[in-house]
């Protein structure tokens, strides 16, 4: 694939090495060329602008942009027909969710890209450190990627990449719904983990012991 990276930081670097390695044709884009030259330099890849990755990414364009700069940057370049990666989080001072009672951040970005984008929220759950694993694996079991979106090629194209960083990818609903739950869950997640220093993955009990798979039944248990 023909991946254009906005951004020329961690998120960019760990991910854009990951599809590098997986043979996938990678443009890092920034609007401070020389940054953008030097990782393409350490990882192997092409650099150029912001309005260039955009251009080259014709399979996937990753946002790996701080989200208010992302949305900007979205309405000043040429995304009609691109699949749009938000890895974005809106998260800010005392691990407040800055979207609360607002769009999010996916949706404000797919608002500011236009109709004919196809933006998916993925890979905003963990820090950059965790997508420069190879593989992403703990005790045995391939890391879990929810995807956000309502194309389902632009979805598919997601999925792939996610397995070429070696995890498994799940679906996380429409993006009016699922996006808002994604950002959410990486706000308390990142209190938990910064805030808190504790291990957040003890809070999602495995397998069977979560609970109903029946959607009426769930519902049912939690009213």
């Amino acid at each position: 694939m023909r991946i254009g990276i906005l951004g020329t930081g961690g998120m960019a670097d760990a991910l854009g090495a990951q599809w590098l390695r997986s043979g996938h044709e990678v443009l890092f884009g920034g609007r401070d060329l020389g940054r953008a030259a030097a990782l393409a330099r350490r990882r192997g890849g092409a650099f150029g602008s912001l309005h260039q990755a955009a251009d080259f990414g014709t399979d996937a364009v990753l946002m790996a942009l701080p989200w208010q700069a992302a949305v900007e940057v979205a309405r000043q370049l040429p995304l009609a027909g691109r699949v749009v990666i938000d890895c974005t989080n809106p998260v800010g001072a005392g691990f407040r969710l800055l979207t609360a009672g607002a769009p999010s951040a996916a949706e404000q970005l797919a608002i500011a890209a236009g109709p004919e984008a196809h933006v998916v929220k993925a890979f905003n759950l963990c820090h950059e450190d965790v997508w420069r694993l190879t593989p992403p694996v703990f005790d045995g079991r391939p890391l879990g990627v929810p995807l956000s979106g309502d194309d389902e090629q632009a979805l598919a194209v997601v999925r792939q990449l996610v397995r070429d960083v070696g995890c498994e990818p799940f679906t996380a609903g429409e993006l009016d719904q699922g996006a808002a739950l994604l950002e959410a869950t990486a706000a308390l997640l990142i209190r938990l983990w910064v805030g808190e220093g504790v291990d957040a993955q003890s809070i999602a009990p495995p397998g069977e012991s979560a609970g109903p798979r029946d959607p009426a039944a769930a519902l049912t248990r939690s009213s």
